[in-house]
């Protein structure tokens, strides 16, 4: 209920690039998929931090068939 899920095809990397996941923690990003409304930039978050995580989104969505 915090925001979308990143295992659908328009989070895929043909579609957002990872360093599209790292602009969005670093500069914020308007809604623009779904009405979770704006993410705020989230400065505590390393680019090491989001790096992993980027790791772990596309390993979900590997499982899932999203590539």
């Amino acid at each position: 209920d915090k925001g979308p899920s990143f295992v659908r095809t328009i989070y895929g990397p043909d579609h957002h690039a990872d360093i599209a996941f790292h602009w969005a923690v670093t500069r914020g990003v308007k809604q623009h998929h779904g009405k979770f409304g704006d993410m705020p930039p989230v400065p505590e978050v390393s680019p090491e931090q989001v790096g992993h995580i980027i790791e772990f989104v596309r390993a979900l969505q590997r499982r899932a068939g999203v590539e």
